[in-house]
């Protein structure tokens, strides 16, 4: 069943068996230095299944937390830790990249000693609050980023990319997506500054090609992917026109020679439409990944018509370890459980039950 979900695929450098990929998904399951925990490590493990696991957002620097218990990857314990992860997935054969973060505008006082967050522009997120020690809270306005500061930003990137090596990762994603910091220069509602950082699309995409070159001279580009979401207006996003900034982004992207590019097709509040995922596929001439809800018949059919090359499941594999092979039998699914995806400990981790043998 769905032949085409378990057609082997060339990711870059890395050799994948099928193309039912772990979307990057936080867990809020670190320690309170964000250091990865071995409970981490089992949940990964029992994913290991997957086509390609790609880890939850990963600091890559200190001060920038906007999810109280999300892990880094900037001290060494936090590197121990995720030796702990990447071992246990490698044991069980599976391939893990880690997804490379900076919270820009998303992160909080409470959860940072106090910091102010940094943006390309003083605009807060509105309509929503942040959890923090204290309570739920709403978010703050930043301070916007000096163009004097960027270089330190993409210093930042490449050490958490070496980082990431010592870690035992098979490659890393940059995190582009969803309203954190390279997402907030990406799109104009959120970038409205002037200078080298600000105005044309040029400008505002300077930030993530600066962090792509120096990730990709850690790693080698065919390790390096890259996710965005165009469409998704979480954290207050909007971008005046999303389908061309997906098309001119994803033709620039050509120069980079990714690995991949991970793309979120739709907006989690349906607050802004468009198809993003044709013109990228026009444009882009790498490995094309697609996410948001689909299922096991709609990703078939999407990869065998050649629209996309594999996709990634969230929620569904948050609910199903062994979801591969349930797709494969056409098996019925685990439903996830909403009220568990950020408390801590094994309840709704790692305690989803793996098929009934026959």
């Amino acid at each position: 069943m769905y032949d085409s979900l378990f057609t082997p695929l060339s990711i870059g450098a890395i050799e994948v068996p099928n193309r039912v990929l772990l979307s990057a998904l936080t867990r809020s399951r670190a320690e309170g230095d964000h250091v990865p925990t071995a409970l981490m490590a089992e949940y990964y493990a029992q994913r290991a299944s997957g086509g390609l696991l790609l880890t939850e957002a990963t600091m890559v620097t200190e001060g920038n937390s906007a999810f109280w218990h999300e892990p880094g990857i900037y001290s060494d314990e936090q590197i121990a830790g995720w030796r702990l992860v990447t071992d246990a997935v490698h044991a069980k054969g599976g391939r893990i990249l880690v997804q490379l973060w900076h919270g820009g505008r998303a992160c909080h006082p409470l959860l940072n000693n106090g910091a102010q967050p940094v943006a390309p522009s003083a605009i807060a997120i509105t309509g929503d609050e942040v959890h923090t020690p204290e309570g739920k809270k709403p978010y703050v306005t930043p301070r916007a980023l000096e163009d004097s500061e960027m270089p330190s930003i993409v210093a930042a990137f490449a050490k958490a990319a070496r980082n990431a090596k010592a870690a035992g990762f098979d490659g890393v994603e940059v995190h582009g997506a969803n309203g954190y910091l390279i997402d907030e220069f990406l799109r104009d509602g959120s970038n409205k500054r002037t200078g080298p950082y600000g105005g044309s699309r040029e400008n505002r995409a300077r930030l993530l090609f600066e962090v792509i070159e120096a990730v990709s001279a850690v790693w080698g580009s065919d390790r390096v992917g890259l996710r965005i979401s165009p469409l998704n207006s979480y954290n207050s996003m909007i971008d005046s026109d999303p389908v061309g900034l997906t098309a001119w982004l994803a033709a620039e992207l050509n120069r980079f020679d990714l690995a991949f590019l991970d793309l979120m097709r739709a907006d989690f509040f349906q607050a802004q439409h468009g198809d993003v995922v044709t013109p990228a596929r026009a444009a882009f001439k790498g490995v094309l990944i697609g996410g948001m809800g689909y299922s096991a018949q709609e990703a078939d059919a999407a990869i065998a018509s050649g629209k996309l090359d594999a996709v990634v499941f969230g929620t569904s594999f948050l609910a199903n370890p062994d979801l591969p092979a349930r797709f494969r039998a056409g098996a019925s699914l685990n439903a996830p459980n909403p009220s568990t995806f950020y408390t801590p400990g094994p309840v709704g981790y790692t305690d989803y039950p793996a098929m009934t043998a026959a």
